[in-house]
């Protein structure tokens, strides 16, 4: 059965960082793009990133652009999200997906 474990999460400071893991069972990241969303409290889920199959290309959504990193480890076969700069309203659930498997999110915090 294929499944996402998301790991990484946790509380940090404003201007601070983060490397969020996302690890594969089941199914290879290499062969659809795999996606962050996130989910802050009473909020919807919002798309944060991309990376697609060749891992040579990424996205990010407005809010991140610059500050957010999405990569892949296709040995490992696990995908990155590394965070850096955060600020309060990047609090939320984070959450990787591909090929409509979901893994369970890991809790950002960015507070003073």
């Amino acid at each position: 059965q294929a499944q996402l474990v998301e790991s990484g999460g946790g509380l940090a400071q404003p201007g601070g960082s983060l490397n969020l893991s996302c690890a594969a069972f089941g199914i290879s990241l290499s062969s659809n793009p795999v996606y962050w969303y996130r989910q802050a409290p009473g909020k919807q889920r919002d798309w944060v990133a991309t990376i697609t199959i060749s891992g040579r290309t990424t996205y990010y959504a407005d809010s991140v652009q610059g500050r957010f990193t999405i990569s892949r480890d296709s040995a490992k076969n696990t995908v990155f999200l590394q965070m850096n700069d955060l600020r309060p309203e990047d609090t939320a659930v984070y959450t990787c997906n591909t090929n409509n498997v979901w893994g369970q999110g890991t809790q950002v915090t960015v507070s003073s």
